[in-house]
C-alpha cells in the first residue's frame, strides 16, 4: 500500500483506522495521543482501487472525497461520519508531513486564481452550487430556507426557532428604524430580507447573483404582501451606485475571495450613508491565512474562501471603516449543519430520484466534513459590525439587547415562530 502507508503512520495521532487494501488485506494504523474531543474514533475503511495509494498520497482532501463518491472507498463496520470524525481530530498530523507541507505551498500561491470572482465569472460560481433546483433546498433547510449558520440559544432548540434567533440578533445589531433602507447582499431565499421588513418596518433591496433564488424570493414577498417593501435584484453588488442607511451580508463574503476584498471593502463604504452601519455575517477562521478544501473547491463551492481575520481587517482599515462591533459564533454552525445532514438522511431517497447517487454521496461528504471542522476544526462564524463614523451605534453594546427584547415582543405580537 506504498505510499500511502508512509503517511498513514504520521497522520493517525489520535484513534485507529484500519485500511483494508484491493487485495483485502488489512493495515492497522493507531495513534497514541488522546483526542482533545472525547474518544477519538476506531474506524475500518476498504480501498478498492490501487490508484488510490498514490492519489490519496498526494492530495487525499481532494481524492479522497472524490472516491467516497464514486464507491472505491467505503467503511464496513463504520461510517463515513466515523472516517471524517477521524480525520478532523488527525489534521495536525496530515498538515505536518512533508508532502503536504509543500502542496499546501503551491496552493497558496495559486490562490489568485483559486479565489478569482470578478463580475461575471462570480455569477458562474454562484451559479454551480445555488441554481441546482429549490427542490433539493426545501428537503433539508428549515421552513424560512436559510442556508447559513443559524443561532442556538439553547442546543435544544428547533432549527426554524434557531434561524430566527439569527436574524432577531442581526437585527439588533443593525438597530433598524422604521422606514430605513437596507441593503441585503447576497439575500438567498429572501427570509431575512422579509423578516427585517416584517419586524422592523423597513425597506429591503435585496441583491443575488442565483437566479433560483432570485425567482422564488420574489414570489415569497408577493406571498408575504411585503412586495411595496421588499424587492429583489439579480444583480453583483459592485454594480449598484445608490447609498443605504444599513447593510447586511450574510453568507456571501465567503464567495468574495481575498483579492477582492478591497474591492469589497470600498463598495461598502461607497454604499453606505455616512451615519450607516453594515452587519457582516461570515465564516472565518481561527488560524493563520489558507487555502479551501480541493475538494471543496472542485465540486461544491468554486471560488469560495473562509478567511483569516488578519486578512480581512487590514481591507477595513485601508477602506477607512471603523469595525465598531467583533462577535464570534463558534459552534453554532456545528449545530446547524448537524440539523441539515441529518434532514438531508431523512429525504435521502427523494434526493437521489431528483439528482443520483453520486450527488448524494458528494453532499454527504460535504455537510458531515463542514460540521466536523467547526466541530474540531478552526472554522467559526463572525459578525462583523461596520460603520464610517465612530459614533454611528451606542458608546456600549448594551443596546443590542434593548433591541433585541424588543424585537423579540415584536414577534410575539405577530405570531412568528420562534418567538
Amino acid at each position: 500500500m506504498f505510499p500511502l502507508s508512509i503517511m498513514l503512520k504520521s497522520f493517525i495521532r489520535c484513534g485507529s483506522l484500519t485500511v483494508i487494501d484491493h487485495a483485502g488485506r488489512a493495515h492497522v494504523f493507531r495513534g497514541t495521543a488522546a483526542s482533545p474531543a472525547g474518544p477519538a474514533p476506531e474506524v475500518t475503511m476498504r480501498l478498492t482501487d490501487p490508484s488510490l495509494y498514490t492519489k490519496l498520497f498526494l492530495n487525499p482532501e481532494l481524492h479522497a472525497g472524490e472516491a467516497y463518491m464514486d464507491g472505491r472507498m467505503s467503511f464496513p463496520g463504520s461510517s463515513l461520519r466515523d472516517f471524517l470524525t477521524l480525520f478532523s481530530l488527525n489534521r495536525q498530523g496530515l498538515a505536518s508531513f512533508p508532502a503536504q507541507r509543500a502542496f499546501r505551498r503551491v496552493s497558496r500561491l495559486l490562490r489568485g486564481f483559486q479565489q478569482a470572482n470578478p463580475v461575471g465569472q462570480a455569477t458562474a460560481n454562484v451559479a454551480h452550487h445555488y441554481d441546482i433546483g429549490n427542490a433539493l433546498y426545501r428537503l433539508f433547510l428549515d421552513d424560512g430556507m436559510f442556508y447559513s449558520c443559524a443561532y442556538f440559544r439553547d442546543e435544544a432548540e428547533s432549527l426554524e426557532a434557531a434561524q430566527i434567533n439569527k436574524c432577531r440578533l442581526i437585527a439588533a445589531k443593525l438597530r433598524l428604524r422604521p422606514r430605513m433602507e437596507v441593503l441585503d447582499i447576497g439575500s438567498g431565499w429572501g427570509g431575512l430580507a422579509i423578516y427585517l421588513a416584517q419586524v422592523a418596518d423597513v425597506r429591503v433591496l435585496g441583491v443575488t447573483l442565483s437566479r433560483e433564488q432570485h425567482e422564488l424570493a420574489t414570489a415569497r414577498a408577493e406571498q408575504a404582501g411585503l412586495a411595496d417593501r421588499v424587492r429583489f435584484e439579480l444583480l453583483d453588488y459592485r454594480q449598484l451606485d445608490r447609498r443605504f442607511d444599513r447593510i447586511v451580508s450574510v453568507g456571501m463574503f465567503e464567495h468574495v475571495g481575498v483579492a477582492h476584498y478591497d474591492e469589497f471593502f470600498s463598495k461598502m463604504n461607497d454604499l453606505l450613508l455616512d451615519d450607516g452601519v453594515m452587519l457582516l455575517h461570515s465564516i472565518g477562521k481561527m488560524s493563520p491565512p489558507s487555502t479551501t478544501s480541493p475538494w471543496l473547491r472542485k465540486y461544491i463551492f468554486p471560488g469560495a474562501y473562509a478567511p483569516a481575520l488578519s486578512e480581512v481587517l487590514p481591507c477595513t482599515e485601508r477602506n477607512r471603516l471603523w469595525v465598531t462591533d467583533l462577535e464570534f459564533l463558534r459552534v453554532h454552525y456545528a449545530l446547524t449543519l448537524a440539523h441539515w445532514q441529518q434532514r438531508f438522511e431523512a429525504h435521502r431517497a427523494e434526493i437521489a430520484a431528483l439528482h443520483d447517487e453520486t450527488f448524494c454521496r458528494m453532499w454527504e461528504f460535504y455537510l458531515i466534513s463542514a460540521e466536523q471542522v467547526f466541530r474540531t476544526g478552526a472554522q467559526q462564524v463572525f459578525h462583523m459590525q461596520l460603520a464610517k463614523r465612530r459614533d454611528a451605534v451606542p458608546l456600549t453594546r448594551d443596546y443590542i439587547a434593548e433591541e433585541h427584547a424588543a424585537l423579540l415582543a415584536r414577534e410575539a405580537a405577530m405570531g412568528l415562530a420562534g418567538s
